[in-house]
């Protein structure tokens, strides 16, 4: 028998698998598709303060490798959330856990998102939404701002809080100390990766937004590198994720350091991948002689 839970910054999960907002809804709307008994828990869309309506259409794209979109973090606002969602989801999955991501327009819209939030398990703070703030920057690409961010977020909850990277900065070890020293539980790395799609014959962009963020296969060796990284210069556990589309992609994350993982664009063309993946880790700890998947953590040599 393998242990399958692990403890991801005091968020305690009978399996090391959840799913990567964005890419799950709000947590019903896989029933009959995914096993959900091979989830340590469910990460849902991103809330915040108001209702939000995305980007305009066309808003995602396949390319080799995985996939382009730019949704825009659409969302229902946080009242709705707190009296719709979180009711339905309570109703079909009981307790299990639910990490609810949030974001924001200011440092103060984060803070006042966390403290309202009801039924959450713990948050998860997406740092790669405009700052509008502060000229246009993303939260996640300053370090002195990301720290104020967590410090005032940390501030308003005492559920368990992980901060999600942004890929696209030089070096990940500033912000990984940003987030550590502001109050952080855990690390979510990595989001998607800016990128962009070209239709040849109308010579536009394919999005209507024009940019937007690659998730799927090909950012994968990106991603076990950045955790990687940002495991050497923290002790906070990693909910890594990334191109997951078999076991042997979770199972990478959990050697470069990773405590838990997140299946996202997967589960769009195959929904059995979480079982999938969840049974690949069981038999590779049993022919490895691991009796548990925590003892796979940084197991690289």
């Amino acid at each position: 028998m393998v242990n399958m839970k692990v403890n991801l910054g005091g968020l305690e999960m009978a399996t090391p698998i959840t799913t990567a907002s964005g890419t799950f809804g709000y947590g019903t709307e896989y029933i009959g598709a995914v096993d959900y008994a091979k989830l340590g828990a469910i990460t849902v869309k991103g809330v915040r303060l108001d209702p939000w309506p995305g980007n305009p259409m066309p808003r995602h794209a396949e390319v080799p490798g995985g996939l382009v979109n730019a949704i825009g973090l659409q969302g229902p606002g946080l009242e709705s959330f707190n009296s719709v969602y979180v009711p339905a989801y309570r109703n079909i999955n009981g307790e299990k856990p639910l990490i609810v991501n949030i974001w924001g327009g200011s440092i103060e819209e984060y803070a006042e998102v966390a403290a309202g939030l009801k039924g959450a398990d713990a948050i998860e703070c997406n740092v790669s939404c405009p700052n509008v703030k502060q000229g246009g920057h993303t939260f996640g690409q300053d370090p002195d701002v990301l720290n104020t961010l967590v410090k005032a977020v940390r501030k308003s909850t005492t559920l368990p809080l992980y901060v999600k990277l942004a890929p696209n900065v030089p070096d990940i070890k500033p912000y990984v100390q940003a987030c550590e020293d502001g109050g952080a539980d855990a690390l979510s790395m990595i989001n998607t990766i800016p990128a962009m799609v070209i239709d040849i014959e109308k010579r536009t962009a394919h999005l209507a937004n024009k940019t937007g963020g690659l998730s799927g296969r090909g950012i994968h060796p990106a991603a076990v590198k950045l955790v990687y990284e940002a495991s050497k210069v923290t002790k906070l556990p990693i909910l890594a994720m990334g191109g997951i589309y078999e076991a042997k992609d979770a199972i990478e994350f959990f050697l470069a350091g990773a405590t838990a993982v997140a299946v996202g664009t997967a589960v769009f063309t195959n929904p059995a991948v979480v079982s999938e993946v969840y049974d690949g880790i069981v038999d590779y700890c049993t022919r490895h002689g691991f009796s548990s998947v925590e003892e796979l953590r940084g197991a690289l040599v």
